[in-house]
């Protein structure tokens, strides 16, 4: 029997006010209120805001998450890390109202915020067809926007807040340029969904497909009683309907299938894209040096590329959810939101446009401001591959040699001296190979490590996994074409718009894009680079699991390449081999910060 999609009728004047209204802890919160967009269907909101009279900022956070569903109840191991580790995250708070990604509305409502939560089509309490960043999507999102500046409640001015997908689709809808828009906080949020999400350098990645089954598809709308009651207000969290598995499976898109038909850049990743020349708000982009694999590059990139003439970076470490949430964190955003929401002359406008949490061993974090990034005062210095020893030298190698390793296996790690004085190492990273394949493809992985003077790996508490290298770049080597006018010496930009094959035996010189680092390496300790055929793995043991992932930690988090679909045996799992020196160049250029004088 073919499937119909359920479309819900919409809502009559009955309905068009919140599901209830009450008063707690001094804050007005309207649970369910209904937003009309110009299709006619109803997302739903839930609204904090004083509970006294005035006019006052919204901070909006729009996505699929389920607006209902408590932090805990859905994140449980991330939330247990996040308090036992940092306390001032739960201190002043009754933690009620928490939830995933999200504003706290007990730590914003007492300094005269208006948080509103918006469940997207299709997700949570909002029916609809669910179709993750899509067009409709944003779409929606910049009608809730302008609905919610000519409310009698607001002052006529929305930012954005959130983490994550909280983030992503911040860039996407300022580029819209919704008239109440007034500031954007993109805390650890991606903008190329190709690049940085669904295919790694052309490689598909598996994360967003186990993404969607373990975070999106369970609070999808109409999962009703088979799902959460919220911890919120005693609702069910993806309801209030219950909708068969045939209703839930017409209703959404079968993202993951969709995006293993689409290995190239077209209308389907470019629809998502946003166009950096639109996007003129007043921007915060957080951006955090442990993401590798999903979200430090589009924080970069965002800043770099956004119209904006107000754009602010902060970079920092540990966890991706937490400094979002603590007193730090706060702290920031609020100095940026009540200058441009409130109008308060408070000094953001003086900020240093560049706030840096620089990493050094031992997980210890030393603040810096900058001017600008990549830092103007950046000496970039080639790191060339040699094969006797596999060595890392500042001199090129002369006489030709070759290395060939398994396609599909550990590959070869080169290694420099000893340092003979600390050297720090913040910025984008990129790496020049001369590569030959015994098949039409091959996959290259590229680590930076960094290794102490007895040999054990420094690793830092990545976003999510606990062993996370000091930076990963990949690239298919079909994906070779460079866009010449986007590519830059340190960020190397791959238009991934053809397939290339390769003549097996036939040389090729990539350029390998390896995403924003940071590190301060002691004098003694060593650099290393890794060239594999398949995913880096941590040599010291499980990183454990999150409650909401499906894969076991094991030095990449979930960010991984395995899929057979996209690298099957016949075409990658051939023999890989580097060619070195004879006048080829085969090197990583490594972003060195002098110290400040």
């Amino acid at each position: 029997m073919t499937s119909q999609r359920f479309e819900p009728d919409h809502t009559s004047d009955d309905e068009s006010r919140a599901l209830r209204t009450e008063i707690r802890l001094d804050m007005v919160i309207e649970w369910d209120v209904p937003i009309r967009m110009s299709d006619g269907i109803v997302l739903r909101a839930d609204i904090f805001r004083p509970a006294k009279e005035g006019r006052f900022p919204v901070l909006m956070s729009h996505g699929p998450y389920g607006k209902l569903l408590h932090f805990e109840d859905g994140y449980k191991t991330a939330w247990d890390r996040m308090v036992h580790e940092h306390p001032d995250v739960e201190a002043g708070s009754s933690n009620r109202y928490q939830s995933w990604e999200v504003a706290d509305p007990e730590k914003w409502v007492p300094h005269d915020y208006i948080c509103i939560r918006v469940d997207s089509r299709g997700a949570g309490r909002s029916p609809g067809y669910l179709e993750t960043w899509s067009a409709q999507e944003i779409k929606d999102f910049a009608r809730c926007i302008d609905w919610a500046g000519v409310q009698p409640w607001c002052n006529g001015k929305v930012g954005l807040s959130g983490i994550s997908y909280y983030a992503n689709n911040q860039w996407q809808v300022a580029a819209e340029k919704p008239k109440h828009l007034a500031a954007i906080c993109v805390w650890e949020g991606f903008q190329d969904y190709y690049r940085e999400m669904f295919f790694h350098g052309g490689i598909y990645c598996t994360f967003a497909q186990n993404w969607y089954d373990m975070q999106v598809k369970t609070v999808q709308h109409g999962v009703g009683k088979r799902g959460y009651r919220s911890r919120l207000n005693g609702e069910w969290v993806s309801g209030p309907v219950t909708l068969s598995e045939e209703q839930l499976g017409s209703n959404r898109i079968d993202m993951w299938d969709e995006i293993i038909k689409h290995p190239l850049i077209d209308e389907f990743h470019t629809c998502r894209t946003p166009d950096w020349n639109d996007i003129e708000v007043p921007v915060l982009s957080a951006a955090n040096w442990g993401g590798q694999g999903l979200h430090p590059r589009g924080n970069f990139e965002g800043y770099m590329l956004a119209a904006s003439k107000q754009k602010w970076l902060e970079v920092h470490g540990i966890e991706h959810w937490t400094h979002y949430y603590t007193d730090y964190g706060i702290a920031i955003q609020k100095r940026f939101f009540d200058y441009f929401l409130k109008g308060e002359n408070n000094g953001w406008d003086r900020e240093p446009k560049v706030r840096l949490q620089v990493r050094h061993p031992g997980e210890t974090f030393v603040e810096r401001t900058e001017e600008n990034w990549p830092l103007p005062r950046t000496q970039w210095t080639r790191y060339h591959l040699e094969a006797d020893n596999s060595a890392l030298s500042t001199e090129p190698q002369q006489a030709a040699a070759t290395l060939a390793f398994d396609a599909l296996g550990d590959g070869f790690t080169f290694v420099t001296p000893p340092l003979a004085e600390e050297t720090e190492l913040t910025g984008p990273i990129a790496a020049k190979l001369n590569v030959s394949s015994s098949t039409k493809d091959a996959d290259l992985f590229l680590v930076l490590r960094v290794f102490s003077a007895d040999f054990n790996e420094v690793v830092f508490v990545g976003a999510l996994d606990p062993h996370t290298p000091i930076a990963q770049g990949w690239l298919r080597a079909s994906h070779r074409k460079l866009d010449l006018v986007r590519s830059l010496p340190f960020r190397p930009y791959h238009t991934h718009d053809e397939i290339q094959p390769l003549t097996p035996g036939e040389i090729y010189e990539l350029d390998i894009e390896l995403w924003p680092t940071s590190i301060v390496v002691p004098p003694g300790a060593r650099i290393a680079l890794s060239v594999r055929g398949k995913d880096y793995v941590y040599p010291g043991g499980s990183g454990g699991k999150l409650s909401n992932m499906k894969n076991e930690f094991t030095g990449c988090g979930p960010f991984l390449h395995d899929d057979p679909r996209d690298r099957p045996a016949d075409v990658f799992g051939g023999t890989t081999t580097l060619h070195l020196g004879g006048g080829r160049e085969n090197y990583v250029l490594l972003p060195i910060v002098p110290k400040a004088k």
